[in-house]
């Protein structure tokens, strides 16, 4: 059997891929195809989420076994799950979290089944727009999304001027002094 799959990003207006993938591939071989046709790396803890009709997240596959330590939490791995295992019905929908660390995803979802064709390897029928940036490409050392609001030069004016600081707001009871040296 073979999936059609149809992926969409609510960050890329006119960005689609549709994958065509055998039912008994497993994630990772989804996952390195997405990752290929947008043309990531593969440097990320990507995984998956099996969603609801409404989009709220069920069952996670990760890249890797994070090891929960928990016993009643079911662990899926992309390299031994197979699709067919999760996505037997047509509508199915799937999240793929591509950066872990800004929650940015692509949303999936079964287009179709073919019955009787199988293949080798998935590939992509259909391709259209560019994916959003990537990590690497955003420019950003720390990918965790973050404001830094500059200081202006009346600003630090008032900060650092005699009239900014008052005496009687220090307390050095409150700082604790240590005289271990390091």
């Amino acid at each position: 059997m073979t999936l059609k799959i149809k992926m969409v990003s609510d960050e890329v207006d006119g960005f689609l891929r549709e994958f065509e993938i055998d039912s008994e591939a497993t994630f990772l071989d989804l996952c390195k195809v997405i990752l290929e046709s947008c043309g990531y790396p593969d440097d990320q803890m990507t995984s998956f989420y099996v969603c609801n009709d409404e989009w709220e997240r069920g069952e996670q596959i990760t890249r890797e076994d994070m090891g929960s330590g928990s016993a009643d939490i079911d662990l899926y791995v992309m390299d031994s799950v197979h699709l067919n295992e999760f996505l037997d019905d047509k509508g199915q929908k799937l999240e793929f979290v591509f950066d872990p660390f800004s929650e940015r995803s692509f949303f999936l979802n079964v287009r179709d089944i073919l019955t009787g064709k199988s293949l080798e390897r998935p590939q992509v029928s259909r391709s259209r727009g560019d994916a959003p940036l990537h990590i690497a490409e955003l420019g950003v050392a720390n990918p965790v999304a973050h404001k830094v609001t500059p200081i202006g030069e009346d600003d630090e004016d008032e900060l650092f001027s005699a009239t900014g600081y008052d005496d009687d707001d220090f307390d050095p009871e409150g700082f604790e002094i240590s005289q271990t040296p390091y």
